[in-house]
């Protein structure tokens, strides 16, 4: 196991300590723990690919990895929001986020019955990044006028994004569903 593929577990066993305090709101300072152990989780992604491309250590457990773990910490956080009573997350906009995360993963799973190997596009990169700066945004939930749209503006691009990764992702590998009726 190379030094990726165990930030990319690593950043999986964060996921549940990022939810105990999120959710576990009487802690003191829960919310900036939480925020703490996101961004650390984000930034173990980040490294992740960063060493695998450059030392050439690109796996198919990584590829197949790296993306899931991405999807399971920013549903994590968008689950989390919505049990926020004040949250300016929709539910709708978490419904579509998710939606396309199912769908993307169940595409995948169609592919890897192929023997191909889907990896994370350019925009899937993109939304993932965006999403993860949504997120450590509504972490700290910032009651600053300014703060309130950045949430707004992050939220509705993070929707964007996923909508554009989803449509390229299909398209990009419409062959995949080729023989599915």
């Amino acid at each position: 196991m190379n030094v990726p593929n165990r930030l990319t577990i690593l950043r999986v066993i964060m996921i549940p300590v990022f939810i105990l305090f999120m959710l576990w709101q009487t802690f003191p300072y829960s919310d900036y723990i939480a925020a703490g152990v996101f961004i650390l989780a984000c930034v173990t992604d980040f490294f992740d690919g960063y060493i695998a491309r450059k030392y050439n250590q690109v796996t198919t457990f990584g590829k197949f990895m790296d993306p899931l773990a991405d999807k399971i910490l920013v549903c994590s956080a968008l689950i989390c929001f919505l049990a926020e009573a004040d949250s300016p997350m929709p539910v709708w906009v978490v419904i579509v986020i998710i939606g396309r995360e199912f769908i993307i993963s169940g595409f995948r799973l169609v592919a890897a019955e192929k023997g191909v190997v889907i990896a994370a596009s350019y925009w899937a990169k993109v939304k993932t990044t965006v999403q993860m700066i949504m997120a450590i945004v509504l972490i700290f939930d910032f009651k600053h006028p300014v703060f309130v749209l950045l949430e707004q503006i992050l939220i509705y691009a993070a929707l964007v994004l996923t909508v554009i990764s989803l449509m390229d992702y299909i398209y990009k590998n419409r062959t995949v569903l080729s023989d599915v009726s």
